[in-house]
């Protein structure tokens, strides 16, 4: 038994949460009561989720793949549907940065210690 003394707040889930959530629901012998009380949601919720699951409103960020070729020296850029191109800094030394190049012919250049989420939101940019 549970006893709420205060105000009761609403719990906020994040997607990756409530698809674990649903993933026991699925798992053989699970019982929908059984998964709502363990996790202390309602059933209503739990059937809500199912369904924005089924219609495509729920779905975790799939990871993507592209084509990966590793040359041993960068060509030259051509101008079309090129980023900025490597930067040379003092003393003739080029920058550290990885350049991926798209079957269109467009060319990211980035830093080598970009984060995956800053990576993953400009490929999404251009995929767009």
């Amino acid at each position: 038994m549970e006893i709420i003394t205060g105000v009761e707040r609403r719990r906020r889930w994040r997607d990756e949460e409530k698809l674990r959530v649903l993933a026991e629901l699925e798992e053989p012998g699970s019982r929908f009561n059984d998964v709502a009380r363990r996790h202390d949601v309602s059933r209503g919720l739990l059937w809500q989720w199912r369904d924005a699951q089924r219609r495509g409103r729920l779905v975790a960020e799939a990871p993507g793949f592209l084509p990966l070729r590793i040359v041993p020296e960068l060509p030259a850029p051509e101008p079309q549907g090129s980023v900025a191109a490597a930067s040379i800094g003092p003393e003739n030394q080029v920058d550290s940065r990885i350049e991926i190049v798209l079957p269109d012919g467009t060319a990211v250049r980035v830093a080598e210690g970009i984060s995956a989420a800053a990576l993953r939101r400009v490929m999404a940019v251009l995929r767009g």
